[in-house]
């Protein structure tokens, strides 16, 4: 497949990496020398240097006979205007735009998109997926990552060990046998730094980080075994009043459980828009890092907080700071990959990348056969794929244990007939079966094979 990927900021270059790894012909264009450098430097693709919404530019990037346009740079107007060339001027025929402001996504414009107005095939808010992100953590306050499959059936959670979990020193394969209705499986397990795809006989230590994936039924008593107590979040604490922390604040005061929330923000505009665009929350104009504003938005007494300004220093700090004044847990937006290190000694119990939520968003859009989802693990290591078996597939008629899958990767689930089925060797995968795979990055391209079908998008 032949990709144009306009922008080769973080998420640019993260999307071709992806890609470029999975042998696409992958071509880069930034009007930032330095980072059309860094990309052909460090990725197997071609770079161009110059504006992406220029037809000639386009034209120097092969996009005559591209099979699919990104447009990820800094401004929602020139990603607009690139597919809108690639579309009069190239017929170019997927093309996929990151939008930002709120007015470009609103849903009485989405007419605004059609092929006859502005060709915009895939639209693309990272506010609105970080959004969605934190609402999942504040879901599940136990774990570290989590992501829902299955249409919310089933569930990825990445939870961290301690000393006293009383599986640890147990191989997987009896974890079978002790708790044989537990429709949950350990798909991935980072230890060390290394993350791999376990075997039955391997164990779970303290200190990993296990991925688990489990029936949404079965997430309660999922996080029992693995040591951890699940608490409802009565009162949340927002840092940051901008998209992001606007959009949780509606999604929770609209919540028939009443969850309470109290945003902090620290510019006034931005508070003062906030204030009028909420009814039950409230909005207090101050630093949160502040320990009196702080005190004054309740952090003592809070469930959780959610720090979600535009500065990581800031929303690092701000964590620690409420921890400190006894905010039970700590939800933190991290743009900067090297940062996530210290979440561990800072004692902060999750974090959002928003990269990595954009570019699981892409991804499910680019991946080949029937993909439902992708999530994107770590930086880049592996990825949950969720996508229906086709007629097509070799897995289609196949029991798993027959199926040739690669060492780094795992089914965690099946959706039969609408009911979450925990796999086993004998689980036969029927067309039309929608599957859960996890994957190294290294297996992605395999695992595309085994979900086969001739270039096609879902």
């Amino acid at each position: 497949m032949k990709v144009i990927i306009c922008g080769a900021g973080q998420v640019g270059w993260q999307i071709a990496r992806h890609l470029s790894g999975e042998r696409n012909d992958v071509t880069v264009v930034d009007v930032n020398p330095d980072l059309v450098r860094r990309a052909t430097d460090t990725l197997d693709v071609q770079g161009i240097i110059g504006h992406a919404s220029y037809p000639s530019v386009l034209d120097r990037a092969g996009a005559r006979d591209a099979d699919m346009i990104i447009a990820a740079t800094h401004s929602d107007e020139v990603n607009m205007v690139t597919c809108q060339v690639a579309h009069s001027v190239f017929a170019i025929n997927r093309k996929i735009a990151r939008l930002r402001a709120q007015s470009y996504l609103d849903v009485i414009y989405s007419d605004l998109y059609r092929s006859d107005h502005l060709p915009i095939d895939v639209v693309i808010s990272p506010e609105r997926e970080v959004a969605e992100a934190a609402l999942q953590r504040l879901a599940a306050p136990a774990a570290f990552d989590t992501e829902s499959f299955f249409a919310g059936q089933g569930q990825l959670l990445g939870i961290h060990i301690d000393e006293d979990c009383p599986v640890i020193n147990t191989p997987l394969r009896q974890l079978t046998d002790l708790f044989s209705t537990l429709r949950a499986i350990v798909v991935g397990i980072r230890r060390k730094g290394h993350l791999f795809v376990p075997n039955a006989g391997d164990q779970i230590f303290a200190d990993d980080q296990a991925y688990i994936f489990t029936d949404r039924a079965d997430v309660n008593r999922t996080l029992e075994i693995f040591g951890k107590t699940q608490t409802k979040q009565d009162r949340v604490v927002i840092i940051g009043g901008g998209n992001v922390g606007l959009g949780v604040a509606k999604v929770l005061e609209a919540r028939t459980d009443r969850v309470r929330v109290k945003v902090i923000e620290r510019n006034r505009a931005t508070a003062e828009q906030a204030a009028d665009a909420l009814e039950r929350t409230i909005v207090l104009n101050g630093d949160g890092l502040d320990s009196v504003v702080l005190e004054e938005a309740g952090i003592s007494s809070a469930d959780a907080v959610l720090v979600v300004t535009d500065d990581d220093k800031t929303n690092l700090l701000a964590a620690v700071r409420a921890k400190e004044l006894g905010c039970k847990m700590t939800i933190c937006l991290v743009n900067d990959p090297s940062l996530v290190p210290l979440m561990g000694p800072l004692a902060i119990d999750a974090y959002i990348n928003p990269r990595a939520t954009t570019v699981s968003s892409i991804l499910r859009h680019i991946r080949q056969g029937r993909v439902r989802g992708v999530y994107s693990i770590g930086d880049a290591e592996a990825e949950l794929i969720e996508a229906q078996v086709l007629g097509t597939s070799p897995m289609a008629g196949s029991r798993i244990r027959d199926i040739n899958f690669p060492e780094g990767v795992l089914i965690g689930g099946v959706l039969k007939d609408g009911k979450v089925i925990k796999p086993t060797g004998s689980t036969r995968i029927e067309e039309g079966d929608v599957v859960a795979i996890f994957s190294m990055a290294a297996d992605v391209p395999e695992v595309e094979q085994l979900l086969q079908v001739s270039i096609d998008f879902f």
